[in-house]
């Protein structure tokens, strides 16, 4: 379920993507990648938008 209507992230989602930001945000200040956790940021936007597309599809039948 999603947080809000304009949102297509549920809460889980949206506590690892905060997670994952700042652990970013921790790499990058000591100079590492941050692209495997972008990775993961990104690969988790678009698991929860596709799910979300898929509820508001109307189903024919």
């Amino acid at each position: 379920m999603a947080l809000t209507d304009k949102d297509p992230h549920n809460l889980r989602e949206t506590l690892r993507v905060i997670r994952l930001s700042a652990q970013a945000t921790k790499r990058q200040g000591r100079g590492k990648s941050t692209k495997r956790i972008n990775n993961e940021i990104d690969r988790i936007r678009e698991t929860a938008q596709a799910r979300e597309d898929a509820r508001r599809k109307p189903n024919h039948r």
